[in-house]
């Protein structure tokens, strides 16, 4: 790990007892980050006892504890024994609906059950800025009670890895507790946005668009170079030599071998999710945005395309990419949308 991977000290000793870690949501990304946290612990001495881990889907959970075992993680029999036995709560939810009926649950458990000692609630979704704020003044109320919003940045593979950059805003004695479970087992980086709780909400939008822009000159780029001749692969090439980014050159690897499947990438229905909350904090702020207004065309084009597909039981992945954005150009073109061998260039010398 690197020295300024946390911008925190480590917090002071605990109290008499352990930290007892809780995660609510095992989906794409946080069944990964779950797993590394309870994996990982042993790194943080304060943290001996498993971790409680909880997901609608009980399989989900099992599956997990069978992975680490029963030292390193066991299955909640409830959100609220997560609220009532955990010191730190996290959670991983797909979007602002459930992250809300969520935290409403979360209040009614501490309404009949008032805490006696610190919690800390720590939700590492990608939320619109102003739903932070209501749960954090939801959570207020309680005494011993403090929020953190803790988005993070990565697909699921870098999940698996545990190399997140991880954005934090909040109470600053909560995020040192938060950063040093997370770090380095779940990210390689946090970077602290202040007390302001809707601060890392909006860098997470911010960085989402530009995910969402770079994937759309990708897109169109690439199918610029099989309508000129040229070929995508020359095109991706060139990426490699001129744009060696990380995430341009795995986004691009997508496009032009038309992997677009969702359920081990970022869900085109998230990328809509996200531009459209990226869209609204633009009209808020009085900042035009032409690139993500066309990337959210894209994607809604891709996936009316995809549910067409499932109507004549026609798809090829039952959850669609979101790198599938190129559908959106590849049609406007004249091209297959999905299957770029169908129109596939072989460049003249």
């Amino acid at each position: 790990m690197l020295p300024d991977a946390v911008p925190f000290s480590r917090p002071p000793t605990p109290g008499p007892h352990p930290l007892r870690i809780g995660w609510y949501g095992l989906g794409a990304m946080g069944y990964f980050m779950a797993r590394n946290i309870a994996t990982s612990k042993r790194l943080h001495p304060a943290s001996a006892s498993p971790i409680l881990v909880y997901n609608r889907t009980l399989e989900k959970a099992e599956k997990l504890v069978s992975e680490v075992g029963s030292p390193a993680a066991v299955v909640a029999s409830s959100p609220a024994q997560l609220v009532t036995d955990c010191d730190v709560i996290f959670t991983n939810l797909a979007n602002d609906a459930a992250v809300q009926s969520v935290y409403n649950d979360f209040n009614k458990t501490l309404s009949s059950s008032h805490p006696t000692r610190s919690k800390i609630f720590v939700d590492t979704s990608t939320i619109y800025p102003s739903l932070a704020a209501e749960i954090d003044k939801l959570l207020s109320k309680f005494a011993y009670c403090h929020f953190v919003a803790s988005p993070v940045f990565g697909p699921p593979a870098v999940a698996n890895a545990g190399k997140l950059v991880i954005a934090m805003s909040g109470d600053y004695r909560s995020k040192q507790e938060a950063a040093h479970l997370m770090l380095p087992g779940v990210g390689r980086k946090v970077i602290d946005l202040g007390g302001n709780i809707e601060k890392a909400p909006t860098l997470k939008l911010i960085g989402n668009g530009m995910i969402m822009g770079a994937n759309e000159l990708l897109a169109e780029t690439l199918t610029l170079g099989e309508k000129s001749g040229i070929g995508a692969q020359t095109v991706q090439n060139l990426v490699k030599e001129i744009m060696p980014a990380p995430l341009l050159m795995a986004y691009a690897d997508k496009m032009v071998n038309d992997q677009f499947d969702g359920s081990a990438g970022f869900a085109i229905d998230l990328g809509i999710k996200d531009s459209i909350h990226v869209r609204r904090l633009a009209a808020e702020t009085n900042c035009p945005i032409p690139t993500i207004d066309v990337a959210h065309q894209r994607m809604i084009t891709a996936r009316a395309i995809h549910q067409r597909q499932k109507q004549t039981s026609s798809q090829q992945w039952d959850v669609l990419d979101w790198s599938a954005l190129i559908a959106g150009c590849r049609v406007a073109a004249g091209l297959d949308p999905f299957d770029s061998k169908v129109d596939h260039v072989v460049p003249d010398d």
